[in-house]
C-alpha cells in the first residue's frame, strides 16, 4: 500500500509540476503548484517525516493563497485568468533544466553513500530540528507564535467594520450598511 501510494504522489507531483508550465492562467499555474508541493508533502509523510510533511503543508498552502488573493487583487487580468505565457526563453531554459537533471542524477548514481553507523535515532525530526536550529529552537518557536499573532493582529485592525456594523448590533438589517454600495443587495 506504501509503494502504490509513493508511486501516486510521485506521479502527480511530476505531473502537476509539469501542468504550471502548460497552463495560460496564473491562477491555474499557482493552483498546479500547490498540488505538485502537497504531493510532494504526501511523499515525506509517507518517509515518518511528519512535521516537514506538515510545514509544507501549512507553508505551501498558505503561499499560494496568499499568492492567488494578491492575483485578483492587483493583476490588470481579472483574477490572473486571462490568456498569457507562462514560459519565457524555452530553448535556453530546457538546455539549463537537462544538464541540471543529468548532474544530479549522475550525482546520486556515482556518489559513494556512507553506510549507516549505529542504531536509527528514536525521534529523527527532533534530531533534524536539533541540528538545524540547536539551541534557538525555543526562541524559533516563540518567534512563530509571534509571527502569527502579529498577522491576525494586523488583519483586525486593518478591517474598522464587522457584520455586526453592516447589520446591526443584533444583525436585523435586511441589507447592509455599506459605505460603498456594489455588495449583495
Amino acid at each position: 500500500m506504501g509503494d502504490a501510494a509513493f508511486w501516486i504522489l510521485a506521479v502527480g507531483a511530476v505531473v502537476t509540476g509539469i501542468g504550471v508550465f502548460q497552463m495560460d492562467s496564473m491562477a491555474r499555474a499557482t493552483f498546479l503548484l500547490l498540488a505538485s508541493f502537497l504531493c510532494g508533502a504526501g511523499e515525506l509523510l509517507l518517509l515518518g517525516l511528519g512535521y516537514l510533511g506538515m510545514v509544507i503543508v501549512l507553508m505551501m498552502t498558505m503561499e499560494m493563497v496568499v499568492m492567488a488573493v494578491f492575483m485578483v487583487m492587483y493583476m490588470m487580468n481579472p483574477a490572473g485568468l486571462m490568456p498569457m505565457t507562462m514560459v519565457h526563453n524555452q530553448r535556453p531554459a530546457t538546455v539549463i533544466a537537462v544538464v541540471t537533471f543529468a548532474g544530479l542524477v549522475a550525482g546520486i548514481l556515482l556518489t559513494p553513500w556512507p553506510e549507516r553507523k549505529g542504531a536509527r535515532p528514536m525521534d529523527s525530526t527532533m534530531q533534524v530540528g536539533e541540528a538545524i536550529m540547536g539551541p534557538q529552537m525555543l526562541l524559533m518557536i516563540v518567534i512563530g507564535v509571534a509571527i502569527l499573532a502579529t498577522m491576525i493582529a494586523s488583519v483586525v485592525l486593518a478591517t474598522d467594520r464587522g457584520r455586526y456594523d453592516r447589520y446591526g448590533d443584533r444583525l436585523e438589517r435586511r441589507r447592509p450598511d455599506d459605505p460603498i454600495p456594489g455588495g449583495r443587495r
